[in-house]
């Protein structure tokens, strides 16, 4: 699978100088961990659940994550059990491109029996999401990933979700953390992502913000925000990637704000009617918040409608004159360090300070794609809905 493989070959040559690489479940985990962009949930209940994947993979969606947690009622989590394997083997009787596969469980128990009763079909999964993490409720989730592996006979990753009170609060914030970055930090080679539950984080205060509002506008939320990147996202080798909060809306509301899409990038596109579109459907606020998504140390995002995929992607696309900032930072001759004028002559390129950043942005290039000189997210985000 690639990025914007749902684009036609002749579109694509048109949008990209550099075009998104081709991966599959078995590529590098650092390779997998940038790629895995908007993770679309799913109910594991579903009774099409394979039609539905097959259609997502179709329009765009690289990862998914089947929910047997809190998208789905106690009473149906046997059924929803039962449904995930009849849709597993339905999945591996088609010969079709799918997206990377990951089931959300519950309890540690789920993992073992999952594994097992998938039969041949665990070929497709590449993981578990783990909900609540922290050490303590952790490490008999890594302790049945470990076990299932062995079972399974193949790599199996863990995406923990940070969620619990105890992670918010501020009187136990750091001990947790400092629990948490001891336990994946044992187990690297298996831990894909760390996902951020902001829902559950405002839920703990009785909080739930507005379509008008990204998740850094809620205070106690982007103080989490910034400590878990502070202490598990660092890029001096022992961080993971961490992934954006979700965006929980998409029908239209009745909004109290302006809207926070200026006007001038789509007029000079002449794209106003898909500027309206995103305004209608709530999405000028999910662009602001993957851009602050971005700004503050976070790739990729949680996605709860289809909707949301295109603009996470079209975001996520290393721009022009980020690549040149990029390659020009980690030009050889440029170990010693020193300052670089920018190719664009409109900024500096401090070459000690700016490296990790420009490795991260090549790493993302090489997943999403470098876009043409003269192409914006406008350009990408019209190319990818008119598929």
């Amino acid at each position: 699978m690639r990025h914007f493989g749902h684009i036609a070959p002749a579109a694509k040559d048109g949008l990209f100088f550099q075009q998104p690489c081709e991966f599959d479940r078995d590529s590098p985990a650092p390779l997998l961990s940038a790629a895995l962009g908007a993770t679309l949930y799913s109910p594991a209940t579903r009774p099409r659940l394979a039609d539905d994947i097959v259609k997502l993979a179709g329009r765009g969606v690289v990862s998914m994550v089947l929910c047997l947690e809190d998208s789905i009622d106690d009473s149906e989590v046997a059924g929803a059990e039962e449904n995930l394997v009849r849709q597993f083997a339905d999945l591996d009787a088609r010969a079709t491109t799918l997206p990377l596969l990951f089931i959300r469980v519950r309890e540690p128990e789920q993992i073992t029996d999952l594994v097992g009763r998938l039969g041949p079909s665990v070929r497709l999964l590449s993981g578990f999401v783990l909900p609540k993490f922290t050490y303590e409720r952790g490490l008999p989730f890594l302790d049945a990933l470990t076990k299932a592996e062995a079972s399974a006979g193949r790599r199996l990753f863990a995406m923990p979700v940070l969620e619990s009170p105890e992670l918010l609060h501020l009187e136990t914030r750091t001990d947790t953390l400092r629990g948490i970055a001891d336990l994946v930090t044992a187990h690297r080679d298996r831990v894909l992502a760390l996902r951020l539950g902001v829902t559950d984080f405002c839920s703990a205060y009785g909080l739930r913000r507005s379509p008008d509002m990204t998740a850094y506008d809620v205070g106690i939320v982007a103080h989490v925000i910034a400590d878990v990147v502070n202490v598990l996202g660092r890029a001096d080798g022992t961080g993971f990637t961490v992934t954006g909060p979700v965006w929980e809306y998409f029908p239209r509301q009745e909004r109290m704000f302006k809207p926070q899409l200026r006007s001038s990038p789509f007029q000079q596109n002449r794209a106003e009617s898909l500027r309206t579109a995103l305004i209608a459907h709530d999405l000028d606020g999910l662009l602001r918040e993957i851009d602050l998504d971005r700004a503050n140390g976070l790739l990729g995002k949680t996605c709860i409608h289809p909707s949301h995929v295109a603009p996470v992607h079209a975001l996520s696309v290393v721009s022009h004159e980020e690549y040149s900032d990029a390659r020009d930072i980690l030009r050889p001759e440029s170990n010693g360090g020193g300052v670089l004028r920018s190719a664009y002559t409109n900024k500096m390129n401090e070459v000690k300070p700016h490296r990790a950043w420009a490795e991260r942005t090549l790493l993302r290039a090489e997943v999403f794609g470098v876009a043409r000189e003269d192409i914006g997210f406008v350009d990408l985000l019209a190319a990818c809905l008119a598929e």
